[in-house]
């Protein structure tokens, strides 16, 4: 492969000046006991630059490695490697909703990440031209919707049992950032279907200690929960310090079309607001992954200065 040795993480982006991304996929992971089927991956990366950082990213239910290219493509051509598990959930696998595994999904996720930390080599392998380019030092996780509960125990978020007790940690040292779009909230406000069907929605955030960044839409009225929009600004209101909160004006849980380009499920279309997504969360991440790097200060203020900002953000 040609190309310099330049670091393009802190390089200066152009839109007249794209960056060739590789990807490869499906890279696979041997499926470890319980699991029934091999982890399918997808990994893309900048052409050029060495000492790359790591987003993981979990996809929302029913998706794939092959979704949020809205979001993946932009982390890789801003300097990033961004590995994509496919989830067990995933309409891709076809696995029935009685199948035995089903109550366990969502431990099976956090799994998965887990098991794309550990593979981190096998991963770097797979995309030629790849090896040696990758900063294993600096890695953040990211996910939208149900993803963005599997990322979020990773930074130390918790599941509640049926008493009210925080259940296993599954924080892990190795993840030091977050990007958590479209997180629901508490569990004190299920809907009757939701408790009785998804009960690893009772999180718990006071030990959600790891730096992150939550979005949330205030037209995201959804329906497992009878609170409405503000629930999912849960995260950020019950989470220690070292969070920031994105809210975006008209969006609902889409956030204006991270998903994918034209998918069905997007309801509130919005290219502005999906490229505000695109550039505050790359600049959370290249500040938070590397100490000393202003780009997220200056994102910040320039929101807070736009008159006609899609959205608003809070810090703590």
């Amino acid at each position: 492969m040609s190309g310099s040795n330049a670091n393009p993480f802190n390089a200066p982006r152009s839109a007249s000046a794209p960056t060739t991304v590789l990807s490869a996929q499906p890279v696979l992971l041997p499926a470890p006991s319980g699991r029934g089927e091999d982890l399918q991956v997808r990994v893309s990366a900048p052409a050029t630059g060495s000492d790359l950082p790591v987003v993981v990213f979990s996809h929302g239910f029913g998706w794939s490695m092959n979704g949020y290219a809205p979001l993946a493509d932009h982390w890789a051509a801003q300097g990033f490697v961004v590995i994509q598990p496919t989830h067990l959930d995933s309409r891709t696998l076809g696995i029935p909703h009685e199948d035995p595994r089903t109550p366990r999904i969502w431990r099976i996720r956090v799994e998965d990440l887990k098991q794309v930390l550990d593979g981190l080599d096998v991963l770097e392998a797979a995309v030629p031209g790849l090896g040696g380019r990758v900063d294993h030092g600096r890695i953040a996780v990211a996910g939208h919707s149900w993803g963005a509960q599997t990322a979020s125990t990773l930074l130390g978020a918790r599941v509640l049992d049926a008493d009210g007790v925080p259940g296993e940690d599954m924080s892990d040292p190795r993840v030091t950032a977050g990007v958590l779009l479209a997180l629901t909230g508490l569990g004190d406000s299920l809907t009757p279907f939701a408790a009785e069907n998804l009960p690893f929605l009772r999180p718990s955030f006071d030990t959600m200690t790891t730096p992150a960044l939550i979005v949330a839409g205030d037209e995201d009225d959804s329906a497992l929960s009878t609170r409405g929009p503000d629930w999912f600004t849960d995260p950020y209101t019950h989470s220690p310090a070292g969070k920031s909160l994105l809210t975006l004006f008209g969006a609902e849980h889409s956030l204006g079309g991270i998903p994918g380009y034209e998918v069905a499920e997007t309801t509130d279309e919005s290219p502005a607001r999906v490229a505000l997504i695109q550039r505050l969360t790359t600049a959370f991440l290249r500040s938070a992954l590397s100490p000393g790097d202003t780009g997220w200060r200056t994102a910040a203020t320039a929101l807070e200065n736009d008159p006609d900002a899609p959205g608003s953000l809070q810090s703590k």
